[in-house]
């Protein structure tokens, strides 16, 4: 025999139907907007810098961090010039993710590479100009006709020093004698005299130089007097602050000062053709690791969600912004 249901628990049942509706729908709706879908997988590249450099250190420690909060995601590391190299191999379609600093990507937007896109930004380099510890240089100016380490052609580090050079009133092609070699070869060169001073850029501190300072005697030479002439040359130069090495930065070196220098942000720099997914998982990463990476890499101790997103010049990839806007207080 059928049984009927009273009117009103008709009507419930229909409301109770509804509101489970409801609710499937905005778990759905919850699950797209959060990248709810499948985890992330495949082969991605991600291009560093020399091997002695911070770009390279910081890159092996979010290898790791990455194998664990995407473990279908294999990530193979690939030693590079710096900035410039790195940039050039993301619009090349050989890297998918890369550190680069912003001006090396000002740069090389000339170019067409229209399809590069940010996911944070990361920390600041220090410019470094070293120098054994007698020596008289104390200006870049003072560093004409000598032997100085400017950095590989194609490295970040050289762009900046061309600039320096240049702010400095000396012509980099005839004033100074221009060893291009990188972070990997220059403390060894200024250790045996093969070198009066080289260029460095990078986060604080340096191991390399920190390195060079437990075993060789050398200082720090201030860069703040370039900031002016430097500014006025325009172009990627908007992107330079003026900055301080603390005292505190190298403690190997006998009697430490504080120096005054320029920095430049980096950034993490992907592309638009990478899956949205996998952008928003390796942002994630990068800033809710921070601290565990800041105990190895100093420097990615500022890393912080308040300035992630100021990426200038590149706009944030679309999965990036969404973990952003999953975070948002």
């Amino acid at each position: 025999m059928a049984v009927t249901l009273p009117r009103l628990d008709r009507r419930r049942a229909l409301q109770s139907a509804a509101a489970g509706l409801v609710a499937l729908g905005l778990l759905l709706w919850w699950l797209l907007a959060t990248g709810g879908g499948p985890s992330p997988s495949g082969r991605v590249t991600f291009a560093t810098g020399v091997s002695t450099g911070v770009y390279d250190t910081y890159g092996r420690m979010l290898k790791r961090d990455l194998a664990r909060d995407l473990p279908d995601v294999d990530v193979r590391l690939e030693q590079t010039r710096g900035s410039p190299d790195n940039v050039e191999r993301l619009a090349r379609g050989e890297a998918t993710f890369a550190i680069a600093a912003t001006d090396a990507v000002a740069a090389y937007q000339g170019k067409g590479a229209g399809r590069l896109r940010a996911c944070a930004r990361l920390y600041d380099d220090y410019m470094q100009l070293v120098v054994p510890r007698g020596s008289s240089v104390r200006s870049a100016r003072d560093l004409k006709h000598l032997r100085v380490g400017v950095g590989d052609d194609g490295s970040g580090v050289q762009l900046i020093t061309r600039a320096l050079i240049k702010a400095a009133g000396l012509d980099f092609d005839r004033d100074i004698r221009a060893e291009r070699v990188g972070i990997d070869t220059m403390p060894k060169m200024l250790r045996q005299g093969k070198l009066d001073a080289f260029f460095w850029s990078g986060g604080l501190p340096t191991s390399a130089v920190r390195t060079l300072a437990r075993a060789y005697p050398i200082r720090l030479v201030q860069l703040g007097d370039l900031t002016g002439p430097l500014y006025r040359q325009g172009g990627v130069t908007r992107y330079y602050r003026a900055a301080t090495v603390p005292a505190d930065a190298y403690e190997e070196i006998r009697e430490p000062e504080a120096v005054k220098t320029i920095a430049v942000p980096n950034i993490l720099v992907t592309t638009d053709r990478v899956d949205p997914d996998l952008a928003e998982g390796v942002t994630r990463t990068v800033i809710e690791n921070r601290d565990r990476i800041g105990a190895k890499v100093h420097a990615a101790q500022k890393v912080d969600l308040r300035t992630a997103v100021f990426t200038d010049p590149l706009a944030l990839h679309k999965g990036a912004a969404r973990y952003y806007r999953s975070v948002k207080p």
